[in-house]
């Protein structure tokens, strides 16, 4: 029998020790998408745990979005430090007034111990600077502003090993595997 992954299914369709590449693999099904319009005038990664919330989201990926925004927090990591635990002054913040367009948004949905959720996911949009088009992007954080619309959708994970949780080493959260 030949090593191949598929060899080292553990009960329940978890991955044993497959790879010293891995720090583990979660498993669902992804049974429905959720599209939801956001506000005019709403903090972005707000609406979209209200979103996830009010149709009972507990695991999924933010698949796309579409829209426009009128302002923006870019938070982009400066400086990596050697213990890996990122503080603030580790990154830098660029705020930013002024029309933008998605260009894209994608990240995980993950429920925590408490039963909060959590929303981990990267932005890009681009915008004019100095007569140019210019795509920016970052860490998805409070304080994005939508504009005229926005459109996100939500692949929905069900019957999932997928949680949030702190991630001891970095001490932030993280996507964890329950088994």
């Amino acid at each position: 029998m030949e090593n191949h992954p598929e060899n080292h299914y553990r009960e329940g369709g978890v991955m044993g020790n497959v790879s010293s590449l891995l720090e583990g693999t979660g498993r669902g099904r992804m049974n429905r998408i959720v599209m939801g319009k956001l506000k005019m005038d709403v903090d972005l990664l707000q609406g979209i745990t209200e979103m996830a919330k009010s149709e009972g989201v507990k695991t999924g990926i933010i698949l796309s979005a579409v829209g426009a925004l009128k302002k923006a927090v870019f938070r982009n990591l400066k400086i990596l430090p050697p213990d890996l635990k990122v503080e603030k002054h580790h990154r830098l913040y660029l705020d930013l007034e002024q029309p933008m367009e998605i260009v894209s948004l994608t990240g995980w949905i993950a429920t925590k111990e408490d039963g909060e959720i959590e929303v981990h996911a990267h932005l890009s949009a681009s915008t004019v600077m100095q007569e140019q088009v210019t795509t920016l992007g970052g860490h998805l954080t409070s304080g994005i502003i939508t504009s005229v619309k926005v459109v996100v959708v939500i692949g929905v994970i069900e019957e999932s090993n997928i949680r949030a949780g702190l991630d001891p080493r970095t001490n932030q959260t993280d996507v964890r595997f329950s088994f």
